[in-house]
């Protein structure tokens, strides 16, 4: 892995205790209500200086969180997930930065942890001191297993973020209400909670471990995906191992000189994934981030794999919320108000008391959402869009935009509320399979594939 300028200064350590990691939050609360407020002042500057100020604002918060690691990073993530439901632009621009390139941590804190949790049995690996990859709650390293030469990845969660959950929790809520970010009425209690639940379950690198397996188990006679195998041996709650795995970035320049055809079928493949993830597993891999995706790019042309990482943010689809999300679809996919608003009051997305204005925005808002999957014969897509034979084409495509600003229009005009859990991560990774297609610069039919796993899954 060469070495990058740009590259994040490894941290020495992690901040711990209580009174550290509230006083870094403090620091970055100050920051992020300067941002909101200058920003809001600057509004009618020049749109270039203002960008350059909002990326330093921006900057600097995201420099402080991301000294902590663990939860309070994790925390801002999550909840930019639900904000763009129904935080302020300001706040969730904010939350997003979290998002970005996160700074790994010296070999010496890494290796304190290794031999904490796998004792003598760290005298069996070769580790490769320098990581691969770090996140918000561990970092990835190259090892191999000395009796076999088999090649590994190591992921090693950062010592005591898991210890950190609650404290972090009560402190970013605290640091987002003195800032007047959090909507009223809405129901805060409920998302933090589930925020926090998937901070435990993420944290659990045993429950990642069984994900891991269940998803080899389902997929390896599938000879278009690769999922990684796993050594129990060396995992604990806080390392997972698994097989090292090559493959390019889905946006890298390798899949980009790849022939339409080629393209599309891996658009294909990601969307078919998602669907059984979906409707047959009823456990979807919540996190559409790139870094959990390589593409294994075949020399002959015959058929290139998506290789998939990281199970630990896995969502599990209760069967009574997965049946009137199914009909939500089949709602938008038909065009039928009808059953459009019949679901979308079973799963609480709107209300017998809501004004008939709001109804009709929460329909158009399903329509658009499914229109890559339209009936041609519809004509309700722009033709530079799709042509007569169904094919849409993602890549010039806007409509993660358009998404956005209709569901921004809603919240703007209408009544904050939290959106209920599930709808909000798979609304998530929904909104990562388009952007996956788009990178592809996939032009292809996929109506036929989601009426055909709808009706091949059936509850």
């Amino acid at each position: 892995m060469a070495e990058n300028s740009d590259d994040p200064k490894p941290l020495d350590k992690i901040k711990s205790s209580g009174f550290s990691r509230g006083l870094s939050l403090l620091k970055a609360s100050i920051k992020a209500g300067s941002f909101a407020a200058k920003q809001l002042r600057q509004s009618s500057k020049n749109p270039e200086e203002q960008l350059a100020f909002i990326l330093r604002q921006v900057k600097g918060f995201t420099d402080e969180i991301g000294q902590l690691k663990g939860s309070a990073m994790k925390v801002g993530q999550l909840l930019s997930t639900y904000g763009e439901h129904f935080l302020p632009p300001e706040a969730n621009k904010i939350l997003k930065s979290l998002q970005q390139k996160s700074p790994p941590v010296s070999w010496s804190v890494v290796e304190k942890q290794l031999k904490s949790e796998l004792g003598e049995k760290m005298n069996l690996l070769e580790i490769d001191c320098k990581p691969i990859a770090s996140a918000s709650i561990g970092q990835v390293h190259r090892a191999t297993i000395k009796d076999t030469g088999q090649k590994v990845a190591l992921k090693v969660q950062y010592p005591g973020v898991d210890q950190a959950i609650d404290s972090d929790m009560k402190l970013f809520k605290l640091m987002l209400g003195s800032l007047n970010l959090l909507p009223r009425g809405a129901n805060m209690g409920q998302i933090f909670e589930e925020v926090r639940s998937m901070l435990v379950q993420e944290m659990d690198y045993r429950q990642e471990l069984a994900f891991t397996n269940f998803f080899y188990e389902q997929l390896q006679e599938d000879s278009r995906y690769l999922v990684p195998k796993t050594f129990p041996e060396f995992c604990t709650q806080r390392i997972m191992v698994t097989e090292f795995m090559e493959g390019v970035a889905v946006d890298s320049p390798e899949v980009e000189a790849l022939s339409l055809e080629r393209r599309n079928r891996l658009g294909e493949n990601y969307l078919d994934l998602y669907l059984r993830e979906l409707l047959q597993f009823q456990k979807v891999q919540t996190d559409p981030h790139f870094g959990n995706y390589r593409v294994k790019i075949d020399s002959e042309g015959q058929q290139d794999q998506l290789v998939l990482f990281d199970f630990g943010a896995i969502r599990e689809v209760p069967p009574e919320f997965l049946k009137n999300y199914r009909s939500l679809i089949e709602g938008g996919l038909e065009q039928n108000s009808e059953q459009i608003i019949k679901t979308g009051k079973n799963l609480k997305l709107i209300f017998d008391e809501d004004s008939p204005e709001l109804t009709r925005r929460f329909e158009e808002l399903c329509l658009l959402i499914t229109e890559p999957f339209s009936n041609p014969e519809d004509h309700r897509v722009p033709s530079n869009l799709m042509d007569s034979e169904g094919r849409y084409d993602w890549g010039g495509s806007d409509l993660p935009k358009r998404v956005a600003k209709k569901g921004g229009e809603i919240a703007l005009n209408f009544k904050l509320r939290s959106p209920p859990k599930e709808t909000v991560f798979l609304d998530r990774k929904l909104g990562g399979v388009f952007i996956f297609l788009k990178v592809l610069q996939c032009k292809m039919e996929t109506r036929t594939l989601l009426i055909e796993r709808l009706k091949t899954f059936s509850l």
